[in-house]
């Protein structure tokens, strides 16, 4: 018998401890997702994001001609060393 009490008050207390802890859960979520939207919206972050884009596409393209200049470097000087 006791331990069916025990089970019981075990069972309320989990169900209180969940319950509560689900709402106080999603107000903070709401609270940190209210937060990064503000942030990511930002007129700062925004030019800041732009910016990086941009370098980010002329840095692929810089690797992309470096890439291209050794790969037709390399043929060459196979092509000169197998002929």
């Amino acid at each position: 018998m006791r331990s069916k009490v025990t089970l019981f008050f075990v069972v309320v207390i989990g169900f209180a401890a969940y319950t509560l802890g689900a709402k106080a859960g999603k107000a903070r979520y709401k609270e940190i997702a209210t937060t990064a939207s503000t942030f990511w919206n930002d007129p700062k972050v925004q030019k800041a994001r732009k910016q990086a884009v941009k370098t980010a596409k002329k840095a692929t393209a810089d690797a992309s001609d470096a890439a291209e200049k050794a790969a037709k470097k390399a043929a060459k000087r196979a092509k000169k060393r197998f002929s």
